[in-house]
């Protein structure tokens, strides 16, 4: 009876547009909440549509029971989103680092609406995932995030079960990798504000009356600046590093 209602080719097409949709609900650069939800539509069906050649062979047949294709069509989903997971957990290690950022610059107050995530952030949150983005785009690290979904057919094939305890160990190892990576990101930021304000510390025991602190703020901004602008592309070049290493792991490379 199903095989009456839905083709093999549609069930195909379904199959495959429901991991690669899925991922791009999250991916870095395709699933941000400004793109327009027809555009994130239109280019996971083309996407799709572009791949389905290459991964129709290697797809299992069309379940008899409906039961059965909702059960491979949830399997497809999850893959979908954890493969978007990984991408976004780098997102917001950017988050973290501009949070640091913003603390140690005297900038934690100046918010404004990040795109992004599409709530109120600091400057330096939204610079730095902003900036980021853009180089994504230039790199073509998004044909890198396309090839991996691809290439997770390879390691997480359809009608299989559902690996849930490795991705939960990668997505667990990913958290602690990208949170070590912020600390790496933020590294020259901690250590300046820690010199810094242990100077301040000292100046305001052998001058007391003075207001070191009211003094000291335009200098604290245009250090953390300097900074920025010293360390920038450090932090860039950390950044689109791990998630390139990340991603190439289901390329085999």
């Amino acid at each position: 009876m199903l095989e009456e209602l839905l083709p093999a080719g549609v069930f195909a097409f379904l199959l495959i547009f429901a991991r690669v949709g899925a991922a791009f609900i999250l991916l870095p650069g395709i699933g941000e909440t400004y793109i327009n939800t027809r555009t994130r539509l239109a280019l996971a069906l083309m996407v799709t549509l572009v791949v389905y050649p290459v991964l129709a062979e290697g797809l299992p047949a069309m379940p008899g029971a409906p039961l059965m294709l909702f059960v491979l069509l949830a399997g497809e989903i999850i893959i979908g989103v954890f493969l978007g997971t990984l991408g976004r957990l780098f997102i917001n290690a950017l988050n973290v680092v501009g949070m640091i950022v913003a603390q140690t610059t005297a900038m934690a107050n100046a918010l404004v609406n990040d795109p992004i995530s599409a709530q109120q952030a600091s400057i330096a949150s939204g610079f730095l995932t902003v900036t980021a983005l853009l180089l994504i785009f230039i790199l073509e690290i998004h044909h890198l995030t396309l090839e991996a979904v691809v290439a997770s057919y390879e390691v997480m094939e359809p009608g299989n079960r559902v690996p849930i305890g490795d991705m939960a160990d990668m997505v667990t190892r990913t958290v602690a990798d990208t949170f070590v990576l912020a600390v790496k990101m933020s590294a020259p930021f901690i250590a300046v504000a820690m010199f810094f304000y242990v100077g301040l510390g000292l100046l305001s025991r052998l001058m007391p009356q003075m207001q070191v602190f009211f003094i000291a703020l335009p200098l604290q901004i245009a250090l953390g600046l300097i900074v920025l602008m010293l360390s920038l592309p450090i932090i860039m070049r950390l950044f689109l590093g791990e998630m390139e290493s990340t991603f190439l792991s289901f390329l085999g490379d």
